[in-house]
Parts: C-alpha cells; sequence; structure tokens
C-alpha cells in the first residue's frame, strides 16, 4: 500500500472524528487552544492505537484466512462506509462543550472502531504498521483541531458532508483492494 493510499485511508477514517469536532466547536462557542489540541489529541491518538490493536488482531488470524483476505477488507471497509453514509443522513446530536476525559474517552472510542476493523485489513495486505498508524493518527489529530475551529465558525453544517465523503472513500478503497486482487486493476 502506497502513501497516497494510505492518506486517503486516513482521511476517510479521520471524517467521523472531524464531524464529532465541528459539533464539538459548535457547542463551545469560544475555541481555544487547549480545545484544538484536545480533540486533536484523544481523536488522533484513538485513531492511531485502533489499527494497531486491530493489525495485531489480524496478524494472530491471518494463516489461517489469507485465501479470502481482499474480500473480508472489502467487506470490512464496505460496511464502515455504508455505515458511515447512514449516519450523515441522521440528524446530528448535539455534544456539550466538555472536553474532560469522561466526554471525550467515549467520544474517541466510538469514532475509532472502524479503524480496529482497518487495522484487520491492514494485516491482511501487509502493511508497514508503525507508519501507517503514525499517520493516521497525524491526520486524524490535524483535522480533528481543525473540525473544532471549523464548527465554532461554521456550525453543523459540514458534519453531514464529512461523514458522506469518508464513507465513500472507505468503500472505493475497499473495492479498489478487491479489483487489484482480482487482477481487474493494476
Amino acid at each position: 500500500m502506497g502513501l497516497w493510499e494510505l492518506f486517503v485511508i486516513a482521511i476517510g477514517l479521520s471524517m467521523d472524528a472531524f464531524a464529532v469536532s465541528v459539533c464539538k466547536g459548535l457547542a463551545t462557542g469560544q475555541v481555544r487552544l487547549r480545545h484544538v489540541c484536545t480533540a486533536g489529541l484523544y481523536f488522533g491518538g484513538f485513531q492511531g492505537l485502533m489499527p494497531l490493536l486491530g493489525y495485531l488482531l489480524g496478524i494472530r488470524f491471518q494463516s489461517m484466512i489469507v485465501s479470502v483476505d481482499h474480500w473480508i477488507a472489502f467487506v470490512l471497509l464496505g460496511i464502515i462506509g455504508f455505515n458511515m453514509i447512514r449516519e450523515s443522513r441522521e440528524e446530528a446530536d448535539c455534544l456539550d462543550c466538555n472536553f474532560g476525559f469522561r466526554a471525550m474517552l467515549p467520544l474517541a472510542v466510538a469514532t475509532s472502531i472502524d479503524a480496529l476493523a482497518v487495522g484487520i485489513s491492514f494485516a491482511f495486505l501487509s502493511v508497514d504498521i508503525v507508519p501507517a498508524v503514525c499517520f493516521i493518527g497525524i491526520v486524524t489529530f490535524v483535522l480533528s483541531g481543525i473540525g473544532v475551529k471549523v464548527g465554532s465558525v461554521f456550525g453543523a453544517k459540514y458534519r453531514a458532508r464529512a461523514e458522506l465523503t469518508g464513507g465513500i472513500v472507505l468503500i472505493l478503497m475497499g473495492t479498489k483492494i478487491l479489483l487489484e486482487h482480482l487482477g481487474i486493476l493494476t
């Protein structure tokens, strides 16, 4: 997997965190640097940690399912993508402006569950995991910080578009993996 593909996946994965960050920024009103950094650290940290955990799980079972690994990657990315698209169509819940541990931890875990599944896919695709999770974490950190600021300036207008875009990107990446394995794309 090349750097461009990894970047596209990182963007797709970070869209949930971006959308939640937009809502946090909307609820906060006056955004400070600590709000931006807190959102970035929680969301970026968990978006980096979860693919690593998924990768470790995937490596453990890789030898048993190597003949269908491309289908697993396709299905996992497709499910995650369709779920993000479905969520983009739903009404957004308003979040409070609390950036404390009790408020941020569940949000960080919830927005990074899809990254766990992507990490499993990475194991089947033999991705160099350390640079990949660092890259995903950094991209999510930056986009989450931007999301808080965007939310305070523009409101929740872009939440649905971010989730829709992220879902489409993940579905396209899953389809690309499948088509490459089947020899349709080279």
